[in-house]
């Protein structure tokens, strides 16, 4: 009989190290080459946008504070709601300090753990802070940001795949993966060994555990949260922007909508499982729509937020002033400055 498999090894060659040995991971170098992307991209519309009173120095400064906003907020996020264990209330050190002792040796262990939700609330707060303090166009400097960000973001979830984290849920779909850090089933459970056998899994003689195939969640994300969602806000929608502030609000909605939908396909968090459960599950490879994730909840929540500044943005611009934004060259002092500021680009 011929046993077509369902499911893919992990590929052993890919480790989370750079170098092994060296404290230097793939999933860091992804969050640097997405950081580069995104700044490439609001780099190039801002030097296309000759109202916009930025020059270079301008969207680097706003870039590194930016940054430290998605590194706060996301981390915060991460210990205060993915950490049902209390381990970071009882160990405060270490939401900040990458190293901990292991069996009385101190090593070093990373800062595990960062929110996407929580980074966009960081960021947001940042970039906004940063805008008023230096009177900038705080509406256009978000725009630039949503239209450019997404593809930068599908980076950070290539790194979640290498780590091997972040997997998704049981299946017996061809485009299952076995992720090494995901749990072992007992093989003498009935619904493990069917999803085994519906895999073209062997179990071999004896063999206590298995470790089930699961969706590439995190290849489902890099594409429709990042290259998918910034194909539309880059070629679609910014060139038809009605007013400041709608690329953002469409980049929250969006996000939301697609975050919410991957998310059945990922794995539960552990010690979370369903915040909002209707339908009860015997085991992890039944599926039901009706159970929802944090994440989804969060991304629910955007969605909201979202729709809410869609409306309230569209309220304040008249059908006859959408487009235009406030008008930066009625002096001749600032059309001097925007010279000025684009001689600085070139």
């Amino acid at each position: 009989m011929l046993v077509v498999l369902a499911y893919v090894e992990f590929p052993a060659w890919l480790r989370p190290e750079v170098i092994p040995g060296l404290p230097i991971r793939w999933y860091g170098v992804m969050y640097i080459v997405a950081f580069a992307v995104t700044y490439y991209l609001v780099l190039r519309l801002v030097t296309r946008n000759r109202e916009l009173p930025i020059d270079r120095d301008t969207v680097l400064n706003l870039f590194f504070w930016g940054i430290v906003g998605v590194l706060l907020g996301g981390r915060l996020f991460s210990v205060l709601i993915y950490d049902p264990t209390g381990y970071y209330a009882r160990n405060p050190l270490q939401i900040v300090f990458p190293f901990a002792r292991v069996d009385g040796d101190l090593k070093f262990v990373g800062l595990q753990g960062m929110s996407y939700h929580g980074g966009l609330v960081g960021a947001a707060v940042a970039v906004v802070l940063y805008c008023r303090i230096k009177k900038l166009p705080v509406l256009q400097v978000t725009d630039l940001l949503a239209a450019s960000a997404p593809l930068g973001y599908t980076f950070g979830r290539l790194g979640n795949f290498i780590n091997g984290e972040l997997y998704g849920r049981i299946t017996s779909h061809p485009i299952g993966v076995v992720f090494p850090q995901s749990p072992s089933y007992p093989t003498s459970e009935p619904w493990v060994r069917q999803v085994a056998e519906d895999a073209g899994m062997p179990i071999p003689d004896g063999a206590a555990m298995i470790n089930l195939p699961r969706f590439p969640s995190q290849l489902f994300e890099a594409f429709f949260e990042g290259v998918f969602l910034w194909l539309l806000l880059w070629f679609v929608f910014r060139k038809r922007s009605p007013f400041p502030g709608f690329l953002f609000a469409l980049y929250v909605i969006g996000y939301g909508v697609v975050r919410f939908a991957v998310e059945y396909l990922r794995e539960p968090d552990e010690g979370l499982a369903f915040p909002l459960t209707f339908v009860p599950l015997e085991n992890p490879a039944l599926f039901s729509p009706w159970n929802f994730t944090t994440g989804q909840l969060l991304s629910a929540a955007m969605v909201v937020c979202g729709a809410a500044m869609l409306m309230i943005l569209a309220s304040h611009h008249p059908a006859g002033q959408r487009g235009r934004g406030p008008s930066v060259a009625d002096s001749s002092a600032r059309r001097a400055m925007l010279r000025r500021m684009r001689k600085k680009l070139r």
